[in-house]
């Protein structure tokens, strides 16, 4: 019998999903287990060795593989044919270590600490867990940003290895460029994130938890109310606690969100040789907020749970607005050459 992966009616949030407020993490026997052999992780100190343009990278070959899903949400609809050329992507997302160093030397100033309008504080939203028999719910916290994920009171001690969050779309593209690279395309990503297996729904396999190890940092519970925290984590996990991928690739599904550069509209669309065809930036958009420009995330995040989001799958994708930041979602780069 197939999974019904059709979310529960949960308040939507235009805003886009955002990240828990709880950023401290918790190592168990089972996240120690899956992340014991490749030294990141809590070893790793969040930037990767010098190894000339393609430090912290993984060659990946070209191929044709199907994109999407039939039997999953909607806009995964239909699965079709795709092929990519031969890239380079980063082994993990983009730290927190790697931004600041990139703040550092170039002074850039993100989305979220700009003020929109005039008279406006600068932030952006972040997702508040219930507390104390107060409703939990998710608000826009003024001062929160990329330093601060969860607003002013929190800071990145200890989370240099944590993928960086609160980047909006233009955020992570300037550090792209900066870089002297570029975000993935949708079928770039959802490619390296299968790994090479194919027919699989998860980027390890067919089982969620193969011999009962947690392989990515999502919500166990029933979401928002209660996360048990069996995976070892809540909120953001350093990058590298889970297995890889069969590409060497970590946290491909799960964590954070990941910006793409395709623009967004609900399901894929056959070009005129019945493979994927990319969408134009006229011909994007998500009925649900008219008028604002969207591209593709992937990979689920920490927030998402089976009772709600089942979206930690290679085809999972959904629609950000290019100018939100929000505290679930990061980006890792590619190059091409």
């Amino acid at each position: 019998m197939k999974r019904d992966l059709r979310p529960r009616a949960l308040p939507r949030v235009a805003a886009a999903a955002l990240a828990a407020g709880l950023l401290c993490h918790q190592l168990t026997p089972m996240a120690v287990e899956a992340s014991a052999d490749h030294g990141l992780c809590e070893a790793y100190a969040g930037l990767p060795a010098a190894d000339g343009a393609h430090d912290g990278m993984v060659r990946v070959a070209g191929g044709r593989f199907e994109i999407g899903a039939d039997d999953a949400y909607p806009e995964e609809r239909p699965a079709l044919p795709a092929e990519v050329r031969s890239f380079w992507i980063d082994r993990h997302p983009v730290t927190n270590a790697q931004f600041a160093r990139f703040v550092a030397a170039t002074g850039y100033v993100t989305t979220a600490e700009r003020a929109a309008a005039a008279g406006e504080v600068p932030g952006s939203a972040v997702f508040v867990p219930p507390a104390h028999g107060r409703p939990g719910g998710w608000r826009y916290v003024p001062g929160a940003d990329w330093r601060h994920p969860g607003g002013p009171d929190s800071d990145l001690d200890g989370r240099g290895n944590h993928p960086v969050v609160q980047v909006s779309y233009d955020d992570a593209l300037a550090y792209a460029r900066w870089a002297g690279r570029d975000l993935p395309t949708e079928a770039e990503w959802e490619y390296a994130a299968r790994g090479g297996l194919k027919g699989q729904r998860y980027a390890w396999g067919s089982e969620v938890r193969p011999e009962g190890v947690h392989r990515a940092n999502t919500w166990q519970g029933e979401f928002p109310l209660r996360n048990t925290q069996e995976d070892g984590y809540a909120g953001t996990s350093p990058v590298g606690c889970f297995r890889p991928n069969g590409f060497g690739l970590y946290d491909m599904a799960g964590n954070v969100w990941q910006w793409t550069s395709s623009w967004y509209r609900p399901g894929h669309q056959a070009g005129a040789n019945g493979r994927l065809a990319e969408t134009p930036a006229a011909g994007s958009g998500d009925p649900r907020q008219p008028g604002t420009p969207v591209r593709v995330i992937k990979g689920g995040s920490h927030l998402c749970s089976p009772d709600y989001c089942l979206r930690y799958r290679p085809s999972a994708r959904q629609p950000q607005a290019t100018s939100t930041a929000t505290s679930h979602v990061g980006f890792r780069t590619v190059r091409r050459s």
